[in-house]
Parts: C-alpha cells; sequence; structure tokens
C-alpha cells in the first residue's frame, strides 16, 4: 500500500521482503525515470574485493537467464529508453529513461539486471580488459591520482578511502563466482530501493516491482561505519605533467546528518566567478586558470573539496591564498556572498525538482540513508536559514581540524613541506 511522504506527490510502498519502491508523481511529464539502488559500493569491499561493486554493475548488462547482452540494449532502444548505471562509494544504481507508459515495463527490465545476471566466463573476460583499460586512463591522469590520493589522505585505512574503480591487481583476479557470491551477500531487499518518477501508473508499476524482486531475500541492512578523518598531505611526481594538480579538503557533515552548512560554505568559498576563491586565485592574480570548490556529502561522511590546477612557480602561492581565504571565512561571511551561494544553490535545488532522474536520485539516498524522503521546501527553507555565523563557524571548525592534500604533477622541490607549511598557516 502507498504511504504519502513529507514531499507532495511523493509515496512510498514496502513490500514484504523490505524492498522499497518510491514514486514521485509528475503530472503532464510524458517521459519517465525508473532506478534501482542497491546499498552497496567500494567503501562496504574492503581491501580485498576492492574494485567488486564496480564490476558487477558492468557485468549486470552482459546477459541474464533470458537475455544476452545484445537483446538487454535492444529491448531498451527499441522502446527509445536509455538504460546505464553508475557505482559510487556507498551505492550502486542502475537507470533507465523513457516514456512514461514504460515505466512498468522499466521495472521489470531493470530487475531482470539487478537479479537475474548470470556474467558470463567469456563476457566477463572482454569486460576485464575494458575496465583495465579504465584504470590505465585514470592512471595517466595527474587529476584522478591525486583525488585517489587525497581520499587515503583523509580517511586512511577506513574502506571510505578506497576508489570505486577498484585496485588492478583485483580486477585481473576476479572470478565470476565471486561475483555471484557478492551479489549473493550485497543485494537484498533490506537494502533495495527503486524509484519511478513521471506521470506513471502506480498500480502498474507497483505490481511490476512485486513481479521483479518480490522473491529477493530481505537479509540485513548493509551496515557501515562513519570514517575517522585523518588528514595528511602527500605528493607524487608524474613524469610528463607540466601542471601541478592540487586537491585539498577538510571534514563537513554527512547525508544523515542533514545539515547544508557544508554546502554552502562550499558555495560562499569557491561557486562562480564573483566568489572569493576564483575572483582572487584567477581573476586578480592569475595563479590557476581552473579552481573551484565544492561539498562531496554521502550517506556517513562529507568532504569539502577544493581542488585546482597551477603552475609549480605557483604552488606557494596557491596554498598560502587558500588558507588565508579560509582564515578570512572563518572571521566572517560577508552578506552579499552569503546571498549569492544561497541563491546558487536554490536555483540548483528547483532545476534538478524538474529533473524526473534527479528526483528518483534524490529520493532513493534519502530512503537509504535517512530511512525518508525529505520534503523540498523543507530542505531550501533549511538552506535558507543557514546564516552567516553558522557558516563562519563552519570554516572555523574546518580550521581546526587536520588538513588533508595531495598534490600531483610536475613538483617544485620540497612540494609536500612547503604546501603543509602554508596549509597548516
Amino acid at each position: 500500500m502507498l504511504q504519502p511522504t513529507d514531499e507532495a506527490g511523493t509515496s512510498i510502498a514496502t513490500l514484504a521482503n523490505g524492498v522499497r519502491v518510491v514514486l514521485i508523481g509528475l503530472p503532464g511529464v510524458g517521459s519517465a525515470s525508473v532506478s534501482v539502488f542497491v546499498r552497496t559500493g567500494s567503501a562496504h569491499e574492503g581491501a580485498k574485493l576492492n574494485g567488486i561493486s564496480h564490476v558487477v554493475e558492468h557485468m549486470a548488462f552482459k546477459g541474464t537467464r533470458t537475455r544476452d547482452c545484445q537483446r538487454i540494449n535492444l529491448d531498451a532502444e527499441r522502446l527509445g529508453a536509455e538504460v546505464n548505471a553508475h557505482t559510487d562509494k556507498d551505492h550502486t544504481a542502475f537507470h533507465m529513461r523513457g516514456l512514461a507508459e514504460d515505466a512498468p515495463r522499466f521495472v521489470r527490465m531493470l530487475g531482470d539486471i539487478v537479479r537475474e545476471s548470470t556474467f558470463p566466463e567469456e563476457e566477463l573476460e572482454r569486460e576485464r580488459r575494458v575496465i583495465l583499460h579504465e584504470i590505465a586512463d585514470d592512471e595517466d591522469d595527474p587529476l584522478t591520482i591525486a583525488f585517489q590520493a587525497f581520499d587515503r589522505e583523509c580517511f586512511g585505512a577506513h574502506p571510505a578511502a578506497l576508489p570505486v574503480i577498484g585496485r588492478r591487481a583485483n580486477i585481473e583476479r576476479f572470478t565470476r563466482d565471486d561475483l555471484l557470491g557478492y551479489v549473493q551477500r550485497q543485494y537484498s531487499g533490506a537494502n533495495v530501493v527503486i524509484g519511478v518518477a513521471g506521470d506513471v501508473d502506480a498500480a502498474a508499476v507497483l505490481e511490476a516491482a512485486q513481479a521483479a524482486f518480490g522473491s529477493l531475500p530481505r537479509g540485513a541492512e548493509n551496515t557501515l561505519t562513519a570514517p575517522e578523518w585523518v588528514g595528511g598531505i602527500v605528493t607524487k611526481r608524474l613524469v610528463g605533467s607540466s601542471q601541478t594538480h592540487v586537491v585539498i579538503g577538510w571534514p563537513i557533515p554527512s547525508l544523515v546528518d542533514d545539515d547544508p552548512v557544508g554546502v554552502v560554505a562550499a558555495a560562499v568559498l569557491g561557486e562562480g566567478m564573483s566568489s572569493p576563491l576564483l575572483d582572487r586565485i584567477r581573476e586578480r592574480k592569475g595563479l590557476a586558470y581552473y579552481t573551484h570548490a565544492s561539498a562531496d556529502v554521502l550517506g556517513l561522511w562529507g568532504q569539502f573539496v577544493i581542488e585546482a590546477s597551477v603552475a609549480p612557480e605557483h604552488l606557494d602561492e596557491f596554498c598560502a591564498e587558500v588558507r588565508s581565504l579560509m582564515s578570512e571565512l572563518a572571521r566572517g561571511v560577508e552578506p552579499i556572498h552569503l546571498e549569492r551561494a544561497r541563491n546558487q544553490l536554490t536555483v540548483r535545488a528547483l532545476r534538478s525538482s524538474e529533473q524526473p532522474f534527479r528526483r528518483v536520485e534524490e529520493a532513493c539516498l534519502d530512503l537509504l540513508f535517512l530511512g525518508r524522503v525529505r520534503a523540498r521546501a523543507q530542505s531550501l527553507a533549511r538552506l535558507r536559514r543557514v546564516s552567516a555565523a553558522r557558516v563562519a563557524d563552519g570554516f572555523a571548525a574546518m580550521l581546526k581540524t587536520p588538513v588533508a592534500a595531495a598534490v600531483t604533477g610536475r613538483l617544485p622541490r620540497q612540494a609536500r613541506e612547503r604546501v603543509a607549511q602554508h596549509l597548516n598557516g
């Protein structure tokens, strides 16, 4: 039975095995987005299995008990639909987007992909090569290397520090039985949310969900322990790089904290050309072509991230300016910058509300990690209530925490010591 939520037009049904179905009614919208979110990702794996969630996501499309990979793609495309998936640190998700009238069919098709994949041996060997090429691309990208090193400095030995894509040695080693065993352990009713947004037939969607997922074992919730923030600075010289790539960060509230102060702080510092970060670093001092501040908010942890690519001779000045800006904002936030940040975030949220795919994603993550779907109006009101004093306190709290930083590419001499000196004040 559908139960209303705090969000208007959104309702939830829970199957007997714990699978939750969230329906977001969008009258007059001709397309629909359907997703299946599973509470498992790289943070659930540990070092020996690192990368297996990502491999499962790839292999889920390579054949089921009734369809080969070519038929899976054809069945979607003959309906004009897109089929895709992604893996993150704390979840894996499978998606279809197409005509609203086909939403029940999308639920059944995703059920086949998620539940009935057979992981054929010959397809695994082919896909293994594809993922190894993907890893090679990452190994050639200095900024990707910096982000992976940054995560390790943030969280140390916690699985949250592991890369989603996995380790090369693991990808080369995983067998079909490894994949089947992982799915059997991690893919259970207590960890699955089906999201549907559009002008859809709710009864037909629920019938399809029951048919596709009703026999999934309930299982237990895939739990994680929130990582402790470690902090530290690492550098890695890369031959052939002409620039220095920098990723700097501090901890901020997680999704379960339901506190937007970290998101507002990131927008205050570095979103838009008029933000203090871009205005000073790029416009006034010419230290970087690209720099940006963002808030990466996951279920149990959050990271405030500043990234940039600079000339090696500008590394010292860039790090000193970052520390200076953070310190200035910890002493106080100008009203005009708070207004800018609030309005940028509000517009982004409103644009997201007009996209069925984003509505589904937000609702499914809310259910997985908060156990409820937040009312968008209340979230926007909470965002607008974040005061300048709270944002300043947020910057001050970050500066009391050990900084995490990764610097890769072309490095000046004693880069680590110099970065530490400037960032630690």
